[in-house]
């Protein structure tokens, strides 16, 4: 199947398209500042994207489009076939990811309106998540504000955690069922699932991805009294939203978001450069401790995504603070460069130090192709 991912943002469309009966990649691109003069809405976004893909296809045509959706809220628990019913709901949903789902509702409309005819599936970033345990996704609040507004965790990058824990589970030799383990993924928005028979059981973004882990411009974990004195000292909602996410994580400690930026500022020196990549570092062992129990012994540790996959330093820097569990990494193999999956820990790990290239779009276009498989065999 010729399958068109597509990942619609608020003023930004981006679009790879891929042939699912070899995962070869045709074209990709980016449109970004959609909104402005040049490009007005979504619909002349996709314009010039019809117009990249008659160059490339030529006579062939697209048998389906798959949308990346970040929320799926508590309904959407699989990849589905977009109408419009389902597109509606998924706007309903718009609350609860304000500044993703309305953009990738936009994208949704686009498509329908210029190919009306062509197969949409939704690919839900918090599906994967969907088999946390109750105990997991609750938070301890009022149970009226989980009924009336839906207030729990949902956990998010889940497309990207259940094709790096399949393809861990492939490096080590075991069935996706039978896997075991922790995935970080490590880019400018990170997060680490608690993976256990090869389903989520825990993550550490919660109702938004604001919670958890240290990131380039949020704050992550953080006590929620600091918002009440805040917010008594006169910030707005707007300005807590701002500052948390997106004017705190390696931005407000160390001034820059980017990963290398930071490394390379403590390596010269920089004394909250230096602080601010041993709260992030730390504050992810402490997760991968916590899910070390959680999933009764991990298999495997895995690292993907931007900083996951490129930074020997952080990675290393992790490790290093998680010797109590009996791991240790390869110098040379974790400073190797390479695009493939391998393995980086010493013979004598308790248990592998694994880092797995993730390729969300793969996913998404595995995703759509099944389902629409399966609507064609109905």
């Amino acid at each position: 199947m010729l399958i068109l991912i597509i990942n619609s943002g608020s003023s930004s469309l981006k679009y790879q398209v891929r042939d699912t009966n070899d995962d070869s990649v045709l074209t990709e691109g980016l449109i970004e500042r959609i909104g402005e003069s040049e490009v007005t809405d979504h619909a002349q976004a996709l314009d010039q994207v019809d117009q990249k893909l008659t160059r490339v296809l030529g006579e062939r045509a697209l048998d389906a489009v798959g949308h990346r959706v970040v929320h799926g809220g508590e309904r959407f628990g699989e990849p589905v076939l977009i109408n419009n019913e389902i597109t509606r709901a998924i706007e309903r949903l718009n609350p609860l990811a304000p500044l993703h789902n309305p953009a990738n509702v936009l994208g949704i409309r686009a498509i329908t309106k210029k190919w009306p005819k062509l197969p949409q599936v939704a690919v839900f970033d918090t599906a994967f998540h969907k088999t946390m345990p109750e105990h997991a996704w609750r938070y301890a609040i009022p149970d009226q504000l989980y009924r009336t507004y839906g207030i729990r965790r949902y956990g998010f990058h889940g497309t990207s955690h259940e094709f790096v824990s399949r393809h861990a589970a492939k490096l080590l030799g075991v069935g996706a069922s039978d896997f075991n383990g922790i995935v970080a993924h490590l880019g400018n928005g990170a997060s680490i699932t608690a993976v256990s028979g090869g389903k989520s059981i825990d993550t550490s973004m919660g109702f938004t991805p604001l919670e958890g882990l240290v990131m380039g411009t949020r704050s992550g974990d953080i006590d929620p009294s600091i918002l009440i004195f805040l917010a008594r000292e006169g910030y707005s909602t707007d300005d807590l939203d701002q500052l948390l996410n997106r004017d705190s994580g390696l931005k407000g400690m160390a001034g820059n978001n980017d990963m290398r930026s930071t490394e390379e500022a403590a390596a010269d020196g920089d004394e909250q450069a230096a602080i601010a990549l041993a709260v992030a570092s730390y504050r992810l062992a402490k997760y991968i401790g916590a899910y070390h129990v959680a999933v009764g012994g991990a298999q495997a540790l895995v690292f993907t995504a931007g900083i996951g996959e490129n930074s020997w330093q952080f990675r290393q820097s992790v490790v290093e603070r998680l010797g109590a569990l009996g791991i240790s990494l390869d110098d040379a193999a974790n400073r190797k460069k390479s695009n493939e999956p391998r393995e980086i820990s010493t013979e004598e790990s308790a248990f592998p130090v694994l880092v797995i290239p993730t390729d969300e779009e793969a996913a998404i276009a595995e995703a759509t192709a099944a389902v629409i498989g399966e609507q064609n065999n109905q």
